[in-house]
This record gives C-alpha cells, sequence and structure tokens, in this order.
C-alpha cells in the first residue's frame, strides 16, 4: 500500500475512533456550560482556618481554589452564614464560631471577599450560602454573643431552644425573616457573589411556631400554613436579590426526599417549580446510590425532573461523601458504596444524557482531598477522567 493510502486510511480510522467515542460520551450540554458545583461548608472552615491568621487562611484559600480547578469545577456554593454568624465583617452578626474562638472576636480576614477575589480570577462562580434558621446545634444559649442577633430574642417566640437539636429562629415570625432578608441585602450590596444560595434546614421541628398559628387556625391547616411561611420567606429573597442585581442567581438544595420536603422541612418544592418568582436553580440532594432500595438514583432524578414545569434550572448535588461508606439507608443497596468506585463518574454520565439537567454539584469540599479510604481515592480518580472529558 502507498503512503498516501496507508495515511488516508489512518485519518479514516481515527476520525472513526473519535466519532465512536463522542457517540458513546455524547451529552446535551456543552462542557463550557456545564455547572460544576462544590459545597464549602462550615466543617471545612473548621478544618483549615479556624484559629489561624489572616496570612494562612489566604493560603489555604488559594490551595481550595487550585484544588478545584484541577476537578475542573466552576461554581463554588460557600457557607457564609451557618449559625447566626458570618464568615465577612458584618454590622448584622458575629464573626463565624468556625473560624474564630468566640462571637466576640474579630475575624482575621474577610473570608468571602478572598474567595471571590481568587474564585473569579480564575472563572469559578461564588455563590453565597445561608442557613437562615439555624443558631446553634448545641442547646447552650451561653456561647451567644450580644453582638448575635439572636441574643435580644432569647426567651421570646423568635427563637426557640429545642432539646436534643440546637437552638433556631422561628421561620413564622416575620422580625426574623426580615432580619434574613437584610443579612441578605448586606451581601449583595457589598460582594460580587454570583448568586444567592439556601439549603434544606427550614422549619427545625413541630412546635416553633404554634404561638404563631394560633391566630389563624381556623383559616388554614398547620401544613399549608408552614409551606406559606416558608414560600413568603424565599419569594421575598427572590424579590430582593433581583431588585439589586437581575444576574445574582438565587438557588435552593432541598432534600432529595420529596416526602420529607413537605412532612418535616415545610419546603414547598413543587410551587418553586411550577411558579415564577421563587428560584433560578434547584440542587436536590441526590444523595443515593443506583441500588437505594428506597430512592434509587434514576428514578428519584426522573421524579425531581418531572415537577419542572417552568424555566427553573436542574442542578442535583451528588454525595461523593459516601464514597467507601455503607449506606444504611439504602437498605439492599447498602454495600454499594463500598463495592463501586464509579458511582458518581457513572451520576453524571446519566445526567449528561439528560437534556433537564444542567450539571451537578459535589458534596462537599473535603471530599476531593480525602485520602482516607481506597474507594474513595479510585472515586477521585474516576471523577476526575469524567470531567476532563471534552464533548461538544
Amino acid at each position: 500500500m502507498k503512503y498516501k493510502q496507508k495515511k488516508v486510511l489512518i485519518i479514516a480510522v481515527s476520525l472513526t475512533i473519535a466519532a465512536l467515542f463522542i457517540w458513546k460520551n455524547r451529552c446535551y450540554i456543552p462542557i463550557h456550560s456545564e455547572k460544576r458545583g462544590v459545597f464549602i461548608s462550615y466543617i471545612e472552615y473548621e478544618k483549615y482556618f479556624k484559629n489561624k491568621s489572616a496570612d494562612e487562611i489566604k493560603i489555604e484559600i488559594k490551595n481550595m481554589i487550585k484544588k478545584i480547578k484541577e476537578y475542573k469545577l466552576n461554581m463554588i456554593i460557600l457557607q457564609v452564614r451557618s449559625f447566626s454568624d458570618a464568615i465577612y465583617p458584618s454590622a448584622i452578626y458575629p464573626a463565624s464560631i468556625s473560624i474564630v474562638s468566640k462571637e466576640s472576636d474579630k475575624l482575621p480576614l474577610d473570608i468571602l471577599a478572598t474567595f471571590i477575589e481568587y474564585a473569579h480570577a480564575s472563572n469559578i462562580e461564588v455563590h453565597a450560602w445561608i442557613n437562615p434558621y439555624r443558631i446553634r446545634t448545641s442547646t447552650d444559649i451561653t456561647t451567644i454573643s450580644e453582638k448575635n442577633p439572636a441574643y435580644q430574642w432569647l426567651n421570646t417566640n423568635h427563637v426557640k431552644v429545642i432539646p436534643d437539636k440546637g437552638i433556631y429562629y422561628n421561620p413564622a415570625s416575620s422580625e426574623v425573616k426580615e432580619l434574613v432578608l437584610v443579612g441578605i441585602h448586606e451581601i449583595i450590596e457589598n460582594y460580587q457573589v454570583d448568586g444567592i444560595h439556601l439549603d434544606d434546614y427550614f422549619y427545625p421541628d413541630e412546635t416553633i411556631d404554634l404561638e404563631n398559628y394560633q391566630t389563624v387556625k381556623d383559616t388554614i391547616s398547620l401544613t399549608d400554613y408552614r409551606l406559606s411561611q416558608t414560600n413568603e420567606l424565599v419569594q421575598s429573597i427572590y424579590q430582593l436579590v433581583k431588585e439589586k442585581n437581575s444576574k445574582i442567581q438565587v438557588g435552593i438544595s432541598p432534600e432529595g426526599n420529596l416526602e420529607n420536603n413537605y412532612e418535616k422541612n415545610y419546603a414547598d418544592v413543587k410551587t418553586w417549580l411550577s411558579k415564577d418568582g421563587y428560584i433560578d436553580y434547584i440542587m436536590p440532594q441526590l444523595y443515593y446510590g443506583f441500588f437505594n432500595e428506597t430512592k434509587p438514583f434514576i428514578e428519584t432524578l426522573n421524579t425531581w425532573k418531572n415537577l419542572i414545569k417552568n424555566d427553573v434550572i436542574l442542578i442535583p448535588a451528588l454525595a461523593l461523601y459516601k464514597a467507601g461508606q455503607v449506606d444504611s439507608y439504602a437498605k439492599k443497596g447498602s454495600q454499594e458504596w463500598l463495592e463501586s468506585n464509579h458511582i458518581i463518574e457513572n451520576q453524571i454520565k446519566v445526567l449528561r444524557q439528560n437534556q433537564d439537567a444542567k450539571g451537578f454539584s459535589i458534596f462537599r469540599y473535603d471530599y476531593l482531598c480525602d485520602t482516607t479510604n481506597q474507594v474513595l481515592k479510585e472515586e477521585q480518580i474516576n471523577l476526575q477522567k469524567i470531567l476532563n472529558i471534552q464533548t461538544n
């Protein structure tokens, strides 16, 4: 065979292989538009930032951004307020107790501003994640300083100490809702965040708002009342954000278990996904394996997908933290995360085949680095491989 014929044949074979590869790994979303998120929580702050100097924290943040870039992620869900406190200098909330020793201490660094600076320089979005109602996970009120807005409301209907659970703001209090809104306004007024993000913690227990409910109990059921309280907050946040800057996205990461959203958290996801004016993206916590007996991944994904009747974007959250662990809630599928090291990789493949999913988010940052178990290490390698596949 002549040289030119061989060359033509080689090129033809190469193109065929490439075409087959692209077809096999095809996706509906161009790689540059795929949302690739990662959660950074107060748990990371306690590990990497607690009681460190400004220079030390800057180095840690640079290293975190470097790691996120290595995975080719492009979206950070950054917890800016986890316990009625802040990771930035605030006129409303005290310094985060996950970073300083006491709330009365001063932050060594504006951590939100630093994340935004470093992340934006690397074309990575920063979404400010707040927990609107949680004040403490313990019941010790002595740790709440006078700088904390919760302090003035101790022993009132606005704040409740819940035995064996913690201290929480009352979701039915109009004053509490106003506090949440003022806190968000402070963020969007002073920082170039790309989004405001809420998690799944709405109603903390079944008694916190009963005093409020008494005034309307003859006109509305308790369930509908609680759903309306959450909807009022979410709608007000959306309106506030959009009036300030229409480009800032509003997102929520509710439980993947749809029933729990209505029976425990009072998160009215069906309304948010059918009516405009609540959220821009939904990030359900699909923390399930493919063989989860109660909530198998694909079936649960389809349930969420079918709820969307408006333009809300679906960006599921994935449970990298489960790699190498027993998942007892999965029943017959409890060993799946121990026996497979391709779960997150395969879930991303499923999402890329689904034109209604626009990406994913990993829970959480530390599991991109943790090498304490072999299955997790292998899952990390496979995750990096799937994120390095270039598709059209």
